[in-house]
């Protein structure tokens, strides 16, 4: 049997982020995915036009109904949608704390839609960053959390004080040559990697990352080093990427190595 992965995440009807790109990334990793749908959303590879958060009671339900008849062995969190959706999966995170989670603090689409109110990101620091095994922000995301703070060497230490074990802040939008990516723990710098910046921009290359983490750490894999597996998996979903629309390219998840 492959291990279970639960998600906990919007839909994304493009299948190129969301609990979509959630479950392609599990699957393609021989890994098991379960789903918690949080939020609806009205988008297409340009960007999101509406949000929709679902009522917190049943993102709870969802999640209970789930734990109650099959053993998960990582727990991912996307797009939440609103404070109260928040605090319903820090409830079930908490009611099970030998599993690791991973957290993707998704603020805003690529073309810079908001997807969080604004109670969510303080919500996000006070009640879900202390239950976080390693958080996947790239520097804009880290810099929000940690404002006021603006050095990401700092902004990880911030958030590693709030709680996460882990922090592996993502260099995509910085003005580099190469992508560099960073895990911190609360000793600093665990390690550092670099990438070939791909050209063109990409839906879901978070949502990819983050996945491919918890895959990996339901396979048994330490973080350090499934921080490594899943961004070699997703620097090659990103460079074997498609047009399926008009806007940004898609992940295949699928790719052939």
């Amino acid at each position: 049997m492959p291990p279970m992965v639960l998600t906990f995440a919007a839909s994304d009807p493009t299948g190129g982020a969301g609990v979509q790109a959630d479950l392609l990334t599990i699957a393609a990793l021989q890994c098991h995915p379960l789903s918690v749908i949080t939020g609806l959303t009205v988008q297409d590879t340009s960007g999101v036009a509406r949000m929709m958060a679902l009522d917190a009671q049943w993102v709870l339900d969802q999640a209970q109904c789930l734990l109650a008849d099959i053993e998960v062995a990582a727990f991912k969190a996307g797009v939440l949608g609103s404070a109260a959706n928040v605090r319903a999966v820090r409830e079930i995170v908490k009611a099970h704390p030998a599993i690791p989670f991973v957290v993707d603090p998704v603020l805003a689409s690529g073309r810079g839609d908001s997807l969080a109110a604004d109670d969510l990101v303080p919500a996000l620091r006070e009640h879900l960053l202390p239950c976080t095994t390693i958080l996947t922000p790239n520097s804009i995301e880290a810099r929000r959390l940690a404002a006021p703070e603006t050095d990401l060497a700092r902004c990880a230490q911030r958030l590693v004080d709030r709680g996460c074990k882990y922090v592996l802040i993502t260099g995509t939008h910085e003005a580099t040559d190469e992508v560099v990516n960073t895990l911190y723990d609360a000793h600093g710098v665990v390690r550092e990697d670099r990438w070939r910046r791909l050209p063109g921009e990409y839906h879901g290359s978070g949502c990819t990352l983050a996945s491919a983490i918890a895959a990996r750490l339901a396979q048994g894999t330490e973080v350090p080093d499934a921080a490594r597996e899943a961004q070699e998996f997703t620097w090659h979903a990103l460079a074997a990427a498609f047009h399926a629309g008009r806007g940004q390219l898609l992940p295949q998840r699928f790719f052939r190595g």
